[in-house]
């Protein structure tokens, strides 16, 4: 982008998001004038750093934390893939990290600097800045994955999670959960539906927010499933930092923890790690169940192509996608062949005269309560089940493993599509 296209996006946002956007970044502007003294300090720190670099080599990495679910999914996988050699270098090395612009979980980042070497942002962000402007060899960025929060090569079931909570976090975690009127003992399950207001939020704009809103899904859709689970005795927590409404439900085993008033970073990351099971959508939150290890049942998935196939823990179902002109749904052949699979802009779908239509309070139930009944060891398949997830992941796998990325993708499958769903859908496995 140009000066004046930047300017101008500045001056959007600005209108759109009123005083508070404008102190944000006037507060921005102002770091960077008091950072400049560092940034010229950061040319022969630079220098140095590559003249030792045959003798050890050091890298930078600025840390992915505007977003919850790649600062917990990015972050573990890279400590996965350093204990399984995987994209590390052969030589000697030290990595170093920094986080930089709006921190999304403190509470995760103070823990991720428990088994990292972070050093503070104004030491490390104008060295990592100045060292790409100068020519030559620069120095390597050590926050690369290879497929960021993916787990390509299965090394979530592999390795324990590297994070845990010290014992005084964990007495902190209990009183919250007694505050929020969870007992001891008691099984409770996250719930996480993505609504845009998070990006609406960051940005102080809602045009980034609706280049993704084929994502998003309706809260209020959610009720049947969280009731259910709440008659069997769990209690449903709704998770989010910033979201659009509340969950218009009075079920005393359903808690809206984001719109109640005791939502905090702390029980943000200590309900992901403790949770029975989470439900999610593919977005954000869902990242930190996802680093502890927790089962995720994942509904109104889209797009398909990046359905998260590498753990046994992940049960999905999708968006149904049809085809506007002749008012009917696309068979899951059809959706990869189309190009489907790998659309991520909402006019992406609208120029293929795609609609997505979200998941039926019923079909959000029944994954649910086949992830509870799972894991409970109470799910009783029926006869022809495995013949369907068999077609499905056979068809799936067609299109789905992304060969022209030239990299792996989806790993080892070990992840399951509901069962009800396909029931339910079977001429959606038709060829």
């Amino acid at each position: 982008m140009n000066a004046l296209g930047f300017v101008q996006r500045q001056i959007a946002h600005i209108r759109r998001g009123g005083k508070a956007v404008l102190a944000r970044k006037a507060g921005k502007a102002f770091r960077l004038l008091l950072s400049l003294p560092f940034y010229v300090l950061a040319v022969p720190a630079a220098l140095v750093i590559r003249a030792v670099r045959p003798w050890i080599l050091i890298r930078l990495g600025s840390m992915p934390v505007g977003s919850i679910g790649h600062f917990a999914g990015d972050t573990e996988l890279y400590l996965c893939e350093r204990d399984a050699g995987i994209n590390q270098p052969s030589q000697r090395h030290v990595d170093l990290f920094f986080m930089h612009n709006l921190v999304c979980n403190q509470q995760l980042a103070k823990m991720w600097q428990r088994v990292l070497r972070v050093w503070p942002n104004w030491i490390l962000a104008p060295l990592y800045h100045v060292d790409r402007l100068m020519p030559g060899a620069a120095i390597p960025n050590c926050c690369i994955t290879t497929e960021e929060d993916r787990d390509a090569y299965n090394l979530l079931d592999r390795f324990p999670p590297h994070l845990e909570f010290t014992p005084e976090e964990e007495a902190r975690g209990e009183a919250g959960l007694r505050a929020m009127g969870i007992a001891q003992g008691s099984r409770f399950v996250c719930l996480h539906v993505r609504d845009n207001a998070w990006n609406a939020y960051c940005e102080g704009v809602d045009i980034w927010s609706s280049e993704v809103s084929y994502r998003d899904s309706d809260v209020q859709d959610y009720i049947l499933a969280a009731e259910t689970l709440a008659d069997r005795g769990y209690v449903v927590i709704r998770m989010g930092a910033v979201v659009r409404e509340a969950m218009k439900t009075a079920h005393p085993g359903v808690i809206d923890y984001a719109t109640n008033g005791m939502r905090s970073d702390f029980m943000d990351i200590y309900l992901g790690a403790k949770c029975e099971f989470c439900i999610a959508v593919g977005s954000g939150f869902d990242g930190v169940p996802m680093i502890f290890r927790r089962p995720i049942a994942f509904v109104n998935f889209v797009a398909l192509g990046e359905l998260l196939t590498s753990s046994a823990r992940f049960l999905s179902i999708t968006k149904h996608h049809r085809l506007a002109a002749e008012d009917r749904n696309l068979s899951l052949d059809e959706i990869f062949s189309r190009g489907a699979g790998f659309l991520y802009e909402s006019e992406d779908y609208a120029a293929a005269g795609i609609r997505l239509v979200e998941n039926s309070p019923e079909e959000i139930r029944d994954l649910a309560v086949e992830m509870a009944e799972r894991l409970q060891d109470d799910w009783r398949p029926q006869e022809g089940d495995e013949a369907l997830q068999e077609r499905f992941w056979k068809i799936f796998m067609k299109y789905a493993p992304g060969i022209e990325r030239g990299r792996p993708w989806h790993g080892e499958i070990r992840a399951r599509f509901g069962a009800v769903f396909l029931r339910a859908n079977l001429a959606w496995l038709d060829h």
